[in-house]
């Protein structure tokens, strides 16, 4: 019996790889403020994913169209040593897709009170800088990037401006203004079989996976399907069930 097959009938069984319940997450551990060059930082592990999230902040002029509004850009590098499905180069798009999901989850909720972090309307404004680095891959990068930012953000300072002499002293300031602090997690599905926080061997063979995010008072605020397979009606509300339900264990490791 080929791996993929194995993987498939034990799950048919209501069985995992490592014995997990479906809705079982591994060990998770958050470590923040340890990057003593950024404005904010977060370390964070789900069994053996590992990943590193800073915060830098920078001046910008705004967007035309948000003369009074800060900027926030999140970015995601995968680096060969995490995984040896990673390559030197341009970000894969599998990086791309991770950024943009973190950054939807942070940005529908409004979790960042962009109004705040103006500067001078139409002239400067402070720009949030989000880089999730993957130390190690071994599955549910999107989860582990999502809290990991999260936690970042929380854990993020303002550093002063010199508006006389237009430069950023590092010195850091008021805590960075945030509304929310929304949690993204997801579900996956092999077969007829919907599970969370899955292992690389488990995520290779998914059929389909939903990600939702959650608001600190339990609404969800974005949703992102992918994986080429489908999810039935029935199955979207018992996933949402299934993250509304854990989202509340693991806010826990944001405070």
């Amino acid at each position: 019996m080929t791996g993929q097959n194995y993987i498939k009938k034990i799950f048919s069984e209501g069985k995992r790889l490592d014995n997990r319940k479906m809705d079982e997450f591994r060990k998770v551990s958050v470590e923040t403020g340890i990057l003593s060059n950024a404005e904010g930082s977060a370390k964070i592990k789900f069994g053996d994913t590992e990943l590193l999230v800073g915060i830098k902040m920078d001046v910008l002029t705004p967007f035309p169209d948000t003369p009074n509004e800060g900027v926030l850009m999140v970015e995601s590098e995968f680096v060969p040593f995490a995984s040896p499905e990673f390559e030197l180069g341009p970000p894969c798009e599998q990086a791309v897709e991770l950024a943009r999901v973190v950054d939807r989850g942070i940005r529908e909720c409004k979790a960042v009170d962009v109004e705040k972090l103006c500067i001078e309307a139409g002239e400067k404004v402070w720009a949030v800088h989000i880089d999730i680095n993957i130390i190690n891959h071994d599955g549910n990068l999107i989860d582990a990037a999502s809290i990991g930012a999260i936690a970042a953000l929380l854990n993020t300072k303002i550093p002063k401006y010199d508006a006389e002499k237009g430069k950023v002293i590092r010195e850091l300031g008021e805590q960075l203004p945030l509304k929310d602090a929304p949690i993204e997690l997801t579900v996956f599905k092999i077969g007829d079989t919907l599970f969370m926080d899955p292992t690389i061997e488990e995520e290779d063979e998914m059929e389909a996976r939903i990600t939702m995010a959650i608001t600190q008072d339990g609404n969800i605020s974005a949703i992102q399907k992918g994986g080429t397979g489908y999810f039935t009606s029935t199955e979207i509300e018992t996933a949402a069930d299934m993250i509304i339900a854990k989202s509340k264990d693991l806010r826990s490791f944001l405070k």
